[in-house]
Parts: structure tokens; sequence; C-alpha cells
């Protein structure tokens, strides 16, 4: 992970992104980074998932990932378009592999043990706890991480303003994904003043859980 690991464990808090529109990606990136969080997980979701990249990647202060990646050839087209790491919901050793022989790093998702076993002997050191709340929250994640103290975590999936503490205080937690501040509705409508102030009051969250 490298250089992204370190950004990722100073700002500790990755916003999920979902665009519908690519005209809205270069104002939700400099709302994001007028709140004091310069980083975005756009997921590839929609058909203008790959433009809002490329215009994101204009911004070479915004540490950009591509989500929701599901196959190899999807890696490919990320890293074309700017993204500077990949994020899948679950684990493929397709995806980690073609994301190892380009050289992009990878934060693959993992919901078992056996599955974060997979990740380690693939030589990953980074991966997604997914759907975290859905699967036991931050209590499962401790249970989860115990065995392996060389993996670090990135908890994504119905986290919140109001439960992301829980998760930033474990000690196998790098950062965690959320989407609540940069939300789908809130882009689409243009409050990008409401996302950075959003942003602001996310990243002071994770500055007091620190």
């Amino acid at each position: 992970m490298g250089e992204v690991s370190t950004l990722l464990s100073t700002m500790r808090l990755v916003p999920v992104i979902v665009l519908d529109d690519a005209a809205d990606a270069w104002p939700l990136a400099q709302a994001l980074k007028a709140g004091g969080l310069p980083c975005a997980e756009v997921t590839l979701r929609t058909p203008a998932a790959e433009e809002a990249l490329r215009e994101m990647a204009k911004d070479a202060d915004i540490l950009l990932g591509a989500g929701t990646v599901l196959r190899p050839e999807q890696v490919d087209l990320a890293v074309k378009a700017g993204a500077k790491f990949i994020v899948t919901p679950g684990y493929s050793a397709a995806v980690v592999e073609r994301c190892r022989s380009v050289g992009v790093p990878i934060i693959p998702g993992v919901a078992t043990p056996t599955e974060v076993q997979q990740a380690l002997e693939a030589g990953v050191d980074t991966v997604k706890f997914f759907p975290a709340e859905s699967i036991g929250g931050a209590r499962a994640l401790a249970a989860i991480a115990a065995p392996f103290g060389d993996m670090r975590f990135v908890p994504t999936g119905g986290i919140t303003a109001a439960n992301v503490g829980d998760y930033l205080a474990l000690p196998s937690v790098l950062a965690a994904g959320g989407s609540w501040m940069a939300g789908r509705d809130l882009v689409r409508a243009g409050r990008f003043e409401e996302i950075t102030r959003l942003t602001s009051e996310a990243v002071a969250i994770v500055g007091a859980a620190s």
C-alpha cells in the first residue's frame, strides 16, 4: 500500500461516492477538499463513474480510489482514468492479481477470517471489512482482527457520524469508509456547501477519536 496507506492513516476516513453525473465530480472533489478531506472512493456503480474518475483526477491533491471493482478489466479502466487505489466489495484473487500486475494498491473486501487469511496469503496487508454494520459492527471486527496482527482494516457499510468513532478506536483499523458526508441525494441536488460542512464535521469527529 505504501504512500496510499500513509495518507489513509492520516485522514482516517474515506468518502464513498456514487455519482450519477460526471459534471458533479469536480465540484464534489472541491467540496471534500474544502472540508479537509481530500480523498474519494468513486464506486463503479453508474455509467458516469469512469468519466467522474477522470474529472477528479485532474486535482492532484485528491487521493482518488475506485470502488466496487468486480472484474480484472475494471482495474485497467480505473487506473487509466486516474485511480490511485482499488477497492472491491468481496475477495477476488483475479482482481488482486491484476492490481499486482499493474502496480496499483488494492483493498479487497472481506467478511470472514477465512477471507482475511486468503488475503494475507496473497500478500495483501489492508482489507475492507464489508458490510461492517450488517455483519456485527465494531465488536465483530475486533474479534475477527484479533488473530491477524499484521492486517489493517478499512470498515465500510453502515458507518455514520454516530458510530465511526467505535471503529476508529480499534488498533487494527487504518481508516473507515462512509458516505454520510457526501450522500448521493446531496450530490444530485448540488448541495456542495452542505457537503463541505458535513465533511468538516466528519474530520472533527475523526480528530476527536484519534
